[in-house]
């Protein structure tokens, strides 16, 4: 009887060894698509969060510590768009034998007015659905045995973000129509303005370190009072002392914060993110 225990546990601890080793592996560059993978993936991925919440996306670049924690991985997970200037170094580090998917490479993108690509695709419920069918999809070729899991984990998670898509447009409706500008610091809300009908006057470029020239400030300034914005808002990780010089000479109040890149410490889930950025806005511009 003792050996046939002994016997027992060592196959319950070989099939639990098993079960480790199976778990796949993957890493996110974005906690925001970390989220959703883990929401897809559930206890069978293992997610390294390669950019942790609090981190600049824009000025952020793998340390060799970063590196050394990507063994193993068999897949990697980058917004796209150019987010990630550090990619093709990264993928070259890596080698052929993990993939790397630009998550919001089908994404279609919106261009500033000088011609360049906005990275913020995030801001639109609709676009992270598009975001979950890829990492659904991705991580069924991966691991086959449990597709279905996966995609029935994505279309779960799809029907959470109609709920709150629906939540956002009626906490949104409250703001008349002509006040539905958003007055910010960078250039990050363009996705967000097309996805729920407001028009975006940002002070600075695609990056929050970008300087704002005296013509911007003057535009800015003219087209504030030309449409009576009542708020304007700063951002989680941009410097706010534009913000009140303009604030000062329009008489418009400085709103709360909002999350811009989505790496905020207490909002760096798509939900938390939506719904401070709607609170936000109602609380300023109702």
């Amino acid at each position: 009887m003792k050996a046939f225990l002994q016997a027992l546990a060592l196959a319950t601890s070989l099939l639990f060894t098993a079960d480790l080793q199976a778990e796949i592996k993957i890493a996110a560059l974005h906690p925001l698509l970390a989220d959703l993978a883990e929401q897809i993936g559930g206890e069978n991925v293992s997610i390294v969060n390669l950019l942790k919440p609090g981190a600049e996306v824009h000025h952020f670049e793998p340390t060799s510590k970063d590196l050394a924690s990507l063994k193993g991985v068999t897949l990697v997970l980058a917004s796209g768009k150019g987010a990630e200037s550090y990619l093709g170094k990264l993928a070259d580090s890596l080698g052929s034998g993990v993939k790397v998917v630009e998550v919001g490479q089908t994404i279609p993108s919106i261009k500033t007015s000088n011609g360049h690509v906005d990275p913020h695709w995030w801001h639109s419920p609709d676009h992270m659905k598009r975001a979950l069918r890829v990492i659904s999809d991705e991580l069924s070729g991966l691991d086959p045995a449990h597709a279905e899991l996966y995609k029935t984990n994505a279309t779960a998670a799809a029907q959470r973000l109609d709920t709150l898509k629906s939540w956002a447009i009626q906490q949104l409706a409250t703001i008349p129509k002509a006040d539905r500008t958003i007055v910010s610091a960078h250039n990050a809300f363009g996705y967000f303005c097309k996805a729920f009908g407001f028009r975006s006057i940002p002070l600075l470029g695609l990056q929050s370190e970008d300087e704002t020239t005296p013509k911007q400030i003057a535009e800015a300034i003219a087209a504030i009072r030309e449409l009576k914005v009542r708020a304007v808002f700063p951002e989680d990780q941009a410097n706010p002392k534009v913000l009140a010089e303009i604030t000062r000479e329009t008489g418009a109040k400085i709103g709360r914060p909002l999350v811009a890149d989505g790496t905020a410490m207490d909002a760096h889930t798509f939900e938390k993110m939506l719904r401070h950025n709607v609170a936000a806005l109602v609380e300023g511009l109702r």
